[in-house]
């Protein structure tokens, strides 16, 4: 059994900057991708971004150039940089991450972190 677990979140002025950390535990496992979600009251989950176990990184536009992703693959964590933050990125944080057991792949979220960001 692999979990997820975030810590981080937070509440912040505007402009200020918050770092999120994503720990996965477990055994005999390996991750694939990693990824940070969020989702604000009304709106549907959305990706924020992305990371390979290569490293590469992709980013929705909307947090391009404010944040940054990073992983570290021998301690299965990964880290959300988060700087001049809006009030608009105000929701609460998943990490996700696609798991490796085996031949298999499963999909895998932690119980979410709130970031709130006032004006």
């Amino acid at each position: 059994q692999v979990q997820l677990m975030e810590s981080g979140g937070g509440l912040v002025q505007a402009g200020g900057s918050l770092r999120l950390s994503c720990a996965a535990s477990g055994s005999g496992f390996s991750i694939d991708t990693m990824a940070w979600y969020r989702q604000a009251p009304g709106k549907q989950r959305e990706q924020v971004a992305a990371v390979s176990s290569g490293g590469a990184t992709n980013y929705a536009d909307a947090v391009w150039g404010r944040f940054t992703i990073s992983r570290d693959n021998a301690e299965n964590t990964m880290w959300l940089e988060m700087n001049n933050l809006k009030p608009e990125d105000t929701a609460v944080y998943y990490c996700y991450a696609r798991v490796v057991i085996g031949t298999h792949k499963y999909q895998y979220w932690g119980q979410g972190t709130q970031v709130t960001v006032s004006s």
